[in-house]
């Protein structure tokens, strides 16, 4: 469904060229030369955004559509992103390897495979490191301007620090605002951030 979609969009970028605002938000607090590894990462949007600051990013990405036209944004950005196409279900994780874990709108996963996803982010930071999610509160569902129409594939507050319960949490703040990312991403959205770190 994912390739369709991107090979769908021609030219056009589903969710748009410029980082997502959570990232670009979080990327001022980023140590200098954090090594990133960001899942699910789409059309590069948000790894180049981050190469571009100086990160070594490690891009993982299920569509092969998706990562030529990331590397195609790389290339005219003037950045260098490792880009990999790989299933996370079916991925070697590597752990304590990063110092920084990005996932954003990854509500692809139903509730059972987030226990799993959840789990591999957080091991995948090193010790000090930290974990930033992006996405949806079920309220989404209603608005209908991005992501799965599933309230259980969507977070909650309560949901984040049960699943993180191990990691110091940061921010974890649910609030609505409009949002324009591209005809995948536009209007009235129900969002969340998290930020954690995983204890030294």
């Amino acid at each position: 469904m994912w390739n369709k979609r991107f090979a769908d969009a021609g030219e056009a970028f589903v969710f748009g060229e410029a980082p997502n605002h959570f990232v670009e938000a979080e990327a001022s607090a980023l140590p200098a030369g954090a090594s990133v590894l960001s899942v699910a990462d789409g059309e590069g949007r948000n790894s180049v955004f981050l190469a571009g600051r100086g990160h070594p990013v490690h891009a993982v990405e299920f569509s092969p559509v998706a990562i030529a036209k990331a590397r195609g944004l790389a290339a005219r950005r003037g950045v260098d992103v490792r880009f990999e196409e790989a299933d996370l279900f079916a991925w070697d994780w590597p752990e304590a390897a990063y110092d920084v874990a990005l996932a954003v709108f990854i509500q692809f996963a139903t509730p059972a495979q987030r226990v799993t996803l959840f789990a591999r982010l957080a091991a995948a930071v090193r010790p000090g490191g930290l974990l930033l999610i992006h996405g949806y509160t079920p309220e989404q569902v209603a608005y209908g301007t991005g992501g799965p129409p599933c309230a259980e594939h969507m977070y909650t507050e309560p949901l984040m620090r049960a699943c993180f319960a191990g990691l110091e949490i940061l921010r974890l703040e649910a609030y609505e605002r409009e949002i324009d990312e591209g005809p995948g991403h536009r209007g009235r959205s129900a969002l969340i951030d998290f930020v954690a770190r995983r204890p030294a």
